[in-house]
């Protein structure tokens, strides 16, 4: 996963509250388990009905954006089409965690402020310093801090390769684990 920090650029709005993971991706293309190669399924309904859809860095939406079944191909879809970040009111939390988990800045921020950076189409994201132009978000730091340095879950669990292999080398020194069911009144 690419690590993200700066993301500045002209800005796609998507002018609908309840975007749901089956507008974003309809099911019919979700056959693979592969992240890439997803991006030209995006919205695929809406553009083949003419929807002009820009491949900006940051796509701004409504309230609720990525509602409905939990799909992780929404997120892979979005990063292959050219999104590294998105802005909205809010996001359905599954949504969210799948996108940042996938390498992508889910900010979520007053609609006020979603509108005037409508206004302006463009933005700068700052990560570290937690602002979209001269508005803050919050985000968890965990999650900051995995999205600054590009660390997905394998990433996650191999920075602690010694410490499983310490607690491997201890289980096969203490032998097989037992349960006495018996003693257990079972």
């Amino acid at each position: 996963m690419d690590p993200v920090n700066i993301i500045e650029g002209a800005i796609t709005f998507v002018d609908q509250d309840d975007v749901d993971t089956d507008q974003i991706i309809p099911a019919r293309y979700m056959k693979r388990v592969e992240r890439t190669g997803f991006g030209e399924y995006l919205f695929h309904e809406w553009r083949a009905n003419g929807y002009d859809l820009p491949a900006n860095p940051i796509l701004v939406a409504g309230e609720n954006f990525g509602c409905g079944s939990s799909r992780e191909h929404a997120p892979w879809a979005l990063l292959d089409y050219g999104f590294v970040a998105l802005i909205a009111p809010r996001f359905a939390d599954i949504f969210k965690n799948n996108c940042t988990k996938n390498g992508m800045l889910p900010i979520e921020l007053p609609k006020a402020e979603c509108d005037l950076i409508v206004a302006r189409g463009k933005a700068k994201i700052d990560l570290a310093a937690q602002t979209v132009d001269e508005f803050s978000f919050e985000i968890d730091p965990e999650i900051k801090h995995r999205l600054l340095n590009g660390l997905d879950d394998i990433s996650i669990t191999l920075t602690q390769e010694e410490q499983i292999a310490a607690y491997e080398r201890d289980r096969e020194r203490s032998g097989p684990v037992t349960t006495d069911l018996q003693g257990a009144g079972v």
